[in-house]
């Protein structure tokens, strides 16, 4: 894919997010139970970075149970941060992730993070190229020993969500401009709008963790009705 069509995209989302985000923040007022499993592995003296952390209800909860150690949740969604903004004990910022790496120096920490989750934000990233991005600036915030959990949806796994599925023809695109597993789906609440999602197979994750030099220690399915729309893993340094 062109860095033209990714942008493109991107834009898409940006759109979506900025006028609907307070509407998707109300109908992800609870943690997933994928979430709440990584939850109940993680130490109280973990600092934890959060990319696409929305409305910070992952990080409220840790504070909730007593973590210690530094919190700090990334999104570029301003409706959706100045929710997650009401949340003492936790920082955080504006940021893109699709130019992490550019803003990669001001989320160091001494001796890197222990953990970096994702949780269903990196289907929302067109184009290898710019994930593989991400994914390298991750390897680089973590520290040796440390984690990075991610979680992608599965929404080809739902017969409703498949019925969100809309032709790339309503934003002036053909299926041959982006990628195969690329999707375009619809928003029914507040008004209509429309998202960008990409369907990730294991398989194209296990590229992705070697090219950027780890690997995955624990993959698993949860969420949603039949208990298989959100892809989870665990990935360490190789």
């Amino acid at each position: 894919m062109n860095s033209a069509m990714a942008d493109r995209l991107l834009a898409i989302n940006r759109e979506f997010y900025v006028r609907f985000g307070g509407q998707f923040s109300a109908t992800r007022q609870r943690l997933q139970p994928g979430v709440k499993k990584i939850l109940d592995s993680i130490r109280e003296d973990e600092s934890v970075l959060d990319l696409g952390c929305g409305n910070g209800n992952f990080l409220r909860e840790l504070i909730q149970r007593g973590h210690k150690a530094s919190l700090l949740g990334v999104d570029f969604s301003l409706p959706l941060l100045r929710e997650a903004e009401s949340s003492p004990g936790v920082e955080f910022r504006e940021v893109d992730l699709s130019q992490l790496s550019v803003n990669s120096d001001q989320l160091l920490v001494e001796g890197g993070w222990s953990l970096i989750t994702c949780f269903a934000t990196l289907h929302h990233i067109p184009s290898t190229e710019i994930r593989l991005n991400i994914l390298r600036t991750v390897r680089k915030l973590l520290r040796n020993n440390g984690r990075f959990v991610l979680s992608n949806w599965q929404f080809l796994n739902s017969a409703k969500l498949r019925s969100r599925i809309q032709p790339w023809s309503r934003v002036g695109l053909d299926e041959s401009d982006v990628d195969e597993g690329d999707y375009l789906l619809d928003w029914r609440r507040g008004g209509e709008g429309l998202r960008y999602a990409h369907q990730f197979s294991a398989e194209e994750l296990s590229g992705l963790v070697s090219q950027v030099g780890m690997r995955i220690s624990d993959s698993f399915l949860s969420d949603g009705e039949n208990g298989r729309l959100g892809l989870y893993q665990i990935w360490v340094c190789a």
